[in-house]
Formats: C-alpha cells, sequence, structure tokens
C-alpha cells in the first residue's frame, strides 16, 4: 500500500492509499515532515464513496457517472483528511478563491451560478496581481486573529490553483443578476447558505467544532451580496468595494 506525507494548511498528513493517483494528485504538497495525523484508506471507502455519488446523482436529476476506483479514492482521502481538520482549528469550504496584492477574495454560490466564471473575469481584469489560490475547494483556517485560505490539490476540473496561502479579506454570495451591484450583507442573511457550502464532518466532535469556526469566521469577515453578469464590469465593481 503505498504511503506518503503532504503538508496541507499548515498540517502533515500521511496518507496510505490502494492506488497511485492520489499520490499524483497531491504532488505539489508532498513532504518529509513528522505527521499530525494519519488517513488510510481501505475498499470500503471506495464502496461509500460510490454510493455518495449515486446519491448526489439523484437528488441533482442528472445522469450518474461510474467513476474509477483510483478516482473514488482521491475523494476519500480528503473527506478523511476534513473529517480531521476542524479539531486543528481548520474547514473546508466550497468556493473559489483569489488572492489579489497578497489579500484573498472568496466567492461562494451554489453549483452552476458561475464562480469560476467570476474569478476569470479578475484574472483578465488584474491580471498578473490576481492568483487562483483554489477553484473549488480551498481550506479556511480560523484563528482570532483572523481566516487564512489555503490552497489544496482538490482545486476544481480545470485545475485552477496553487500551493498557496493569504488572508482572507471578503467573502461574496454570487447572484446571476442583469446588472451588476455589490452591498454589505448580515451574517443572518446568509448563514444557512453559507453552512451548506462548508463541509459537514460525521464525527459529532468535528462537527461541532466546524460550526463555532464558521461562526468565529462570519464574525470577523466582511461578507458581502453580489449580483452580476459575465461582464468584466462586474469584477472591476466586486474589486473596488471588496478591498476596502
Amino acid at each position: 500500500m503505498p504511503t506518503f506525507r503532504v503538508l496541507i494548511a499548515e498540517k502533515t498528513i500521511e496518507v496510505s492509499s490502494i492506488y497511485d493517483e492520489v499520490r499524483e494528485l497531491c504532488c505539489d504538497y508532498m513532504t518529509d515532515g513528522e505527521p499530525d495525523f494519519k488517513v488510510q484508506i481501505v475498499p470500503e471507502d471506495l464502496t461509500l464513496e460510490r454510493e455518495r455519488s449515486i446519491k448526489s446523482a439523484k437528488a441533482e436529476g442528472r445522469e450518474f457517472y461510474n467513476s474509477s476506483d483510483s478516482y473514488l479514492e482521491t475523494l476519500a482521502v480528503y473527506r478523511k483528511i476534513c473529517e480531521k481538520m476542524p479539531l486543528y482549528d481548520t474547514i473546508l469550504f466550497h468556493g473559489s478563491c483569489i488572492e489579489v496584492d497578497g489579500q484573498a477574495f472568496l466567492f461562494s454560490a451554489k453549483s452552476g451560478t458561475g464562480k469560476s466564471t467570476h474569478t476569470r473575469l479578475w484574472r483578465e481584469l488584474l491580471g498578473e496581481r490576481a492568483v487562483m489560490i483554489n477553484d473549488d475547494k480551498p481550506l479556511l483556517k480560523v484563528t482570532d486573529s483572523g481566516v487564512t485560505v489555503f490552497g489544496t490539490p482538490y482545486n476544481g476540473k480545470h485545475r485552477l490553483g496553487c500551493n498557496s496561502s493569504a488572508p482572507l479579506k471578503a467573502i461574496a454570495v454570487l447572484e446571476r443578476s442583469e446588472h451588476n451591484t455589490i452591498t454589505k450583507a448580515g451574517r443572518d442573511e446568509y448563514y444557512s447558505k453559507l453552512l451548506q457550502q462548508m463541509y459537514r464532518p460525521f464525527d459529532p466532535l468535528a462537527m461541532t467544532a466546524s460550526l463555532m469556526l464558521m461562526d468565529k469566521m462570519l464574525g470577523n469577515t466582511e461578507l458581502y451580496r453580489l449580483g452580476c453578469n459575465m461582464d468584466i464590469e462586474a469584477a472591476e465593481i466586486a474589486y473596488n468595494a471588496m478591498k476596502g
């Protein structure tokens, strides 16, 4: 069974996998450091991931794609990592995150709304100043001094992201609109929607920790409501408002 170590969100994780695909996926995050915790995959984990994929496809009304065991293992590894991370003040949050001038901006919305398209517009607008941290599943470390966004190997189907981190400046909840508008939003207004974008662990202790971290993050982070179309003006309006 292949075993390797990765450094993700300042934690060293030892992974024991069945296949090599997950090792290849994590190649930019390899380390020789002593592990903070270990993750081991067994065949039953792959069965559970397949069952979850079938259930998700049915719920979303789409055709189920029967993924390979090696791909399902990549999902199982990240799930087990994210089950542990809340115990280290870190949560997985589904969103697209971009760094500009040393600050991270996170965009949240349900799938298909246009998060990736919007951060692409930021890159077109700002050029090399804008760097994708993670286009899909970044990790957020929440402390009393603020929130730090970390890149991970799990950065979406377009593989947009890098092994970097930046302090979180603001979160915008994205909504499709004919006209581009951005306004400050209250925590209670979007709490339930943002909670749906956080990975919710099965372990009760990890789940309790996740909820506490979410509360702390939303209590100390600027939150915006962003109505946008697919014009580059949307990026300009959003950036000018969110950068402060």
